[in-house]
């Protein structure tokens, strides 16, 4: 038995970024930069209006202001500003040569069909100055960056419409248990519906990868061994719920084997998901978790998504926050790593949520994250400080 750090660093350590590819800048939401990406401009590209108002001299604000002519976004200045001159201007537009301030035009009165006057005592420069927030060839993004939408706004800035990213991996679900029925089936009295296939497709989901589904696959060792080569040949990575632990009709870590996979841990210290199993061969990975629902659900949280974001050429960090317990919390055993469901009240506070065990997937619904309560700690005291990892 490994401790969850081991774990986590074997992933780490065993599983290699996927090949790279172009593509469109329209569907790579979430997908990870396989280069640094430098601007082709200096933005802004020109000295730009901050506001609606008068391009103008500052020496000059005091006195009464020849209008030359209007500028509007998008077009080019036609007369430099001279003394006591200024040029009508719209936001977003280029400012005239000569000019040094922006006036803004609630401040200033017309006087008559071409001349104004500044009513005010100052005025701030409102000019973006050119390449204020990129200079040209600048690294704006790099390398390893996980594409969010601000991300490819500064993409769409700079004209870099189809960037290098690494591949999404291809995954495949199965579910094992000749006791599983679909969620659409009625379970007869010694059946259970199969819940964890689906929640871990919607994980999948949330990170934008597609997962496929191959269904439920019964306790054979000739049936699992047969679906799991089909969804190894088709995929990247096969996630497995159930068939992972020590009795009779847990096949999985029996099969891997004979398939040639190197199997780099079978046994967490951690609870909920002792037995997960984690196996690589010839770039080609297995992530298999216990069949009851929180572990699965937990383990992919807290294992699964550095495995995939590793592939998609990502240094995953896991969102923790650091806040007071509400009360105080007390547990017998303290042998392992313990992840339990807890939900954040409005005096930023984390309440635990009565919890079952790892069957009662239910418990997770009210929860804003899954609080860490380390080996040998058995009880933390009103206020004290905890960790939680957010979902």
């Amino acid at each position: 038995m490994i401790t969850f750090k081991e774990a986590l660093e074997t992933v780490k350590h065993a599983t290699k970024k996927l090949e790279k590819e172009q593509i469109n800048i329209s569907n790579c939401l979430n997908r990870v930069l396989a280069e640094d990406v430098h601007s082709d401009m200096a933005i802004p590209p020109f000295h730009k209006s901050a506001m609606d108002g008068y391009a103008c001299k500052q020496s000059d604000i005091s006195n009464s202001l020849e209008v030359l002519e209007i500028i509007a976004a998008g077009t080019v200045p036609k007369h430099i500003i001279g003394k006591n001159q200024c040029s009508k201007i719209m936001t977003g537009a280029m400012v005239p040569e000569g000019a040094d301030t922006v006036i803004m035009i609630e401040h200033t009165e017309q006087i008559d069909d071409h001349h104004i006057r500044f009513v005010k005592n100052s005025s701030k420069s409102n000019i973006c100055i050119k390449g204020e927030d990129i200079q040209e060839n600048e690294v704006v993004l790099r390398k390893g960056t996980r594409l969010k939408a601000q991300h490819i706004s500064v993409l769409a800035s700079i004209g870099c419409t189809k960037p290098l990213v690494y591949k999404q991996p291809k995954v495949a679900i199965l579910a094992t248990g000749s006791e599983l029925v679909e969620p659409n089936k009625q379970p007869s009295i010694s059946q259970i519906r199969n819940i964890n296939s689906w929640h871990i497709q919607a994980q999948l989901q949330r990170m934008r990868i597609d997962g496929k589904y191959y269904g439920i696959v019964s306790d054979s060792k000739e049936d699992t061994k047969k679906l799991m080569v089909k969804c190894l040949e088709e995929n990247d990575v096969l996630l497995i719920s159930g068939g992972v632990s020590v009795g009779d009709y847990d096949y999985v870590p029996q099969i891997l084997k004979e398939l040639g996979f190197n199997t780099w841990f079978h046994t967490i210290a951690v609870k909920p998901g002792k037995h997960t199993v984690f196996a690589a061969c010839k770039g080609k990975y297995v992530f298999a978790m216990p069949g009851n629902p929180v572990s699965s659900f937990v383990q992919f949280e807290l294992l699964g998504k550095h495995l995939l974001y590793r592939l998609m050429g990502l240094d995953y960090k896991a969102p923790m926050v650091r806040m007071p317990i509400a009360s105080h919390f007390k547990r017998k055993k303290t042998d392992r790593l313990e992840f339990l469901p807890v939900r954040f009240n409005a005096n930023n506070q984390v309440v635990p949520i009565s919890y079952h065990g790892s069957a009662h997937i239910n418990a997770f619904t009210q929860a804003n994250g899954i609080m860490l309560v380390p080996r040998e700690v058995d009880e933390f005291m009103e206020g004290e400080f905890v960790h939680v990892r957010q979902i």
